[in-house]
């Protein structure tokens, strides 16, 4: 076992180190406004070039440190967290393949190529969702990876159709006759990476995976893969006309349904996922309304305080003795201090609180919001939406940390696990802190000003107090909300789309299945194979012995009558 904590602390250092490494060289290219493109010849045979490519910006490099320090703290936290597990070492190098993959798609801008950083992320999610081995995590992972794998089809279209130009450069794509085909294509690639409507459905079936896995994949490699994607790929897809109507659109309903799912929701994990999945509607919706940077820059205040919030979920279920239902914990402020310090920073930076790193980037996105010329329905929606961040926020809170005592009282929680609480110090600063020194970074595109009456400029705060004083006055004496059973159900199950994006493939698939075996299989296969010539067989067999009898006995009575006419010639 010492081994294997060895192992994991080792890939911690490296990826820490190497996360400020990362950092230190965005920096530089940021302030000398420099970029390295490398490119080398693999194979030249003939006019036949193989190429490989590899961009050095501060966006890939500034994305790799956040990947990396967050990797370095969850194999921190899994030191711990993972240690009664068998195996731990398999567990640590599904996790660095992850990573690796994730890196893959940052520093690569060959189309083809990124397709390995793709697809790989695709694959060792779906391992890493089934490593508990059992009928749940498997059908989580293989609705993760169907999702996931439209994206990958339309990231296949996507380079075929650069086949015309002869080059799959993501950085020297320019227009062409196929600008609306390929954007879409790409939308779709993103939108289903990014679980945005209608793919949303297997973001929360995905916590089935380890709690470290989870705050990994959510935060900062798997979900965020697509609105990096269409961040890369903005310059043509903003050509479209209808990408940043359909986007806005999209994002918008995604934000609602994700906040109004967690509120009814009890399983924390999943609780943590939806509110995953409405901050990558923020981040869709920045670059709906023509902000790809700011989209970049949530992307990255996000990762931080996610994957704090994760950790701390974990710590809490890890000390529940694996109890992930919120109406089933209670006082954890008492019990695991450090843990409900760190959740009370994460979820207020969740919330937009003010000057953590979440208030930075999603209260300019929200200001610019109403800045945009977009109708007041939207508008209505996107406000409707940040209140129902705050009021699952505080359902959470009331439920897990502040609640009365609803356990066993014989059960006692410890916070003094190095391994635990170190990782989530850690992001604790990171989720104070990087929101104003991330700025910098990406603060300096063609904002401009943004001009708002008092009243619009308020609002944002505005709507932050009312879901403070509406999610008090409804969580504070209970966990759920007595409504009717059918808006209940239509809302836990996010508008349907889980049994719509899994019932009726499986009912297809069963029912056309069972056809075809009652009438193929079992049917003309039969028919015409096994039992067919069989029966052709048994058949001929029985005519051949009925003629070959037949052929004895008259063989029988012609001897018998040659003997009979010879004893007659003899005698005569």
């Amino acid at each position: 076992m010492y081994y294997m904590l060895k192992s994991s602390s080792i890939s911690s250092v490296l990826l820490l180190m190497y996360s400020c490494f990362a950092f230190s060289m965005s920096y530089y290219l940021m302030l000398n406004n420099k970029c390295f493109f490398i490119e080398w010849i693999v194979v030249d045979l003939s006019s036949c070039l193989m190429k490989m490519s590899v961009v050095l910006d501060q966006v890939s490099l500034s994305f790799s440190g956040i990947v990396c320090l967050i990797s370095g703290c969850v194999m921190i936290f899994s030191s711990s967290y993972m240690s009664g597990d068998i195996f731990l070492s398999r567990f640590i190098w599904l996790v660095m393949l992850f990573v690796l993959s994730m890196n893959l798609l940052v520093f690569i801008p060959s189309l083809p190529a990124l397709l390995l950083g793709w697809d790989g992320l695709g694959i060792v999610s779906f391992v890493l969702v089934v490593y508990y081995q059992n009928n749940k995590s498997l059908g989580a992972g293989m609705l993760t990876i169907l999702a996931n794998r439209i994206g990958d089809v339309m990231i296949l279209v996507s380079i075929g159709m650069l086949v015309i130009l002869g080059y799959w450069n993501i950085m020297l794509i320019t227009d062409f006759c196929f600008t609306s085909v390929l954007g879409l294509c790409i939308l779709i690639a993103g939108m289903t990476k990014s679980a945005q409507m209608p793919f949303s459905s297997w973001l929360p079936a995905a916590m089935a995976a380890p709690t470290p896995v989870s705050a990994l994949v959510h935060s900062s490699t798997l979900v965020t893969a697509g609105v990096f994607l269409l961040i890369r790929f903005y310059p043509i897809l903003e050509k479209w006309n209808g990408f940043k109507s359909s986007l806005l659109v999209v994002a918008v309903l995604t934000m609602l349904m994700a906040g109004a799912g967690a509120n009814f929701e009890n399983d924390l994990k999943k609780i943590v996922a939806l509110s995953t999945l409405s901050q990558l509607g923020v981040m869709m919706m920045s670059l709906a309304l023509g902000l790809p940077m700011l989209a970049l820059f949530h992307l990255y205040t996000h990762a931080l305080f996610k994957a704090l919030l994760f950790l701390c979920a974990g710590a809490i279920i890890h000390s529940s003795n694996g109890v992930q239902d919120i109406r089933m914990m209670n006082m954890m402020y008492s019990q695991l201090p450090i843990t409900s310090s760190c959740m009370n920073v994460a979820n207020l930076s969740l919330c937009g609180g003010l000057f953590l790193s979440g208030f930075y980037s999603k209260d300019l996105i929200l200001e610019f919001s109403l800045f945009h010329p977009i109708s007041l329905l939207m508008i209505m929606m996107i406000m409707l939406a940040t209140g129902l961040t705050i009021t699952y926020t505080l359902r959470v809170s009331y439920a897990s940390l502040w609640g009365a005592s609803k356990s066993s009282p014989l059960h006692s929680k410890t916070d003094y696990d190095l391994y635990m609480y170190m990782p989530m110090m850690i992001l604790s600063l990171a989720a104070i802190m990087f929101g104003a020194m991330l700025q910098w970074f990406f603060l300096d595109f063609e904002l401009g000003f943004i001009f708002l009456p008092n009243f619009q400029k308020f609002m944002v705060l505005f709507i932050i107090f009312c879901g403070v004083i509406v999610g008090s006055f409804i969580w504070e004496k209970s966990y759920s909300i007595k409504i009717n059973s059918k808006v209940s159900t239509f809302l836990s199950l996010m508008w349907f789309l889980v049994p719509l994006s899994t019932y009726p493939l499986v009912k297809v698939a069963t029912t056309y299945g069972s056809h075809m075996m009652k009438s193929i299989d079992q049917g003309w296969v039969e028919v015409l194979g096994g039992q067919g010539m069989f029966k052709i067989v048994s058949t001929l067999s029985k005519d051949n012995q009925n003629v070959q009898l037949k052929m004895f006995n008259f063989l029988v009575v012609f001897m018998i009558s040659i003997i009979g006419i010879g004893l007659y010639i003899v005698s005569s």
